[in-house]
């Protein structure tokens, strides 16, 4: 089964993009997020024309998560992170499929550092640790997958140094994802590649993808109980090449998971 990430920074305005890509690379399972639209205006008829089931939980302007389907029924577990009900953007979506809990996540960005957003991401990754350590507890074959906004370590980076107090490389969040490996939960694309330069993200500005001056943002975690089933995987790193396409690229496994 392939399963794969893919930020597509606005779902209707990469939607040829979207779906060139998922012709191309014909995922099994797509996690999506940034839809940066209204539930009523996710474009499910292209995506089931492409052959795709989807459920989605669309929010205007910078968030929103979808996760796509193709040939395996979709069960939706729910649609926001447990933990604040208050907390109204659409940032976690959870569902069955083929006997896997599927979490498809778009991490708080968390900038400026220091402030309230940084606040409220520490906030959503102390929820997101719970809900994990509840999934290990019940022994679940289970996937945390998506945009993290963490970068993990300073080889995760194009120049480390510059990123010491961004949001997205404070030692905090670090030191977070580096708890989740420990309990168990497998970096699959780390795992796969430990010694080559891996991005997942290109800024539009200064040339960065030309110059490869990215960071790797997008991650596919996999529970205990399926990560001896981990075959292969890696970034469509091309499609951040392509006209008109997201600053993110899509990042895929292949996973054996009739264990």
């Amino acid at each position: 089964m392939k399963i794969a990430t893919y930020n597509v920074n606005g779902v209707n305005g990469r939607l040829p993009v979207l779906l060139q890509w998922l012709k191309e690379a014909q995922p099994d399972i797509v996690c999506l997020q940034e839809l940066k639209a209204p539930q009523e205006r996710f474009p499910i008829n292209e995506i089931n024309a492409a052959g795709y089931e989807a459920i989605w939980n669309g929010q205007k302007s910078w968030n929103g998560v979808a996760i796509l389907s193709k040939g395996y029924e979709i069960t939706e577990v729910q649609r926001s992170l447990p933990g604040d009900p208050e907390d109204i953007q659409s940032r976690y979506l959870e569902a069955i499929i083929d006997q896997m809990v599927i979490c498809c996540l778009y991490l708080p960005n968390g900038n400026p550092y220091p402030g309230p957003k940084f606040d409220y991401k520490l906030s959503w990754i102390k929820r997101l640790k719970k809900r994990t350590d509840e999934l290990i507890k019940m022994e679940l074959p289970a996937i945390i997958i998506g945009d993290f906004n963490i970068i993990p370590t300073p080889f995760d980076v194009h120049k480390p140094e510059r990123w010491e107090n961004d949001a997205l490389f404070r030692i905090e969040v670090r030191k977070a994802y580096e708890e989740l490996q420990k309990k168990g939960w497998l970096d699959s694309i780390r795992t796969l590649f430990p010694e080559e330069k891996i991005y997942t993200f290109w800024d539009y500005l200064y040339k960065a993808y030309d110059r490869d001056a990215g960071i790797r943002l997008d991650h596919i975690l996999l529970s205990p109980y399926l990560a001896s089933g981990l075959k292969s995987g890696g970034v469509d790193k091309h499609v951040r090449g392509w006209e008109k396409t997201s600053d993110h690229a899509p990042v895929w496994i292949e996973l054996e998971t009739d264990q």
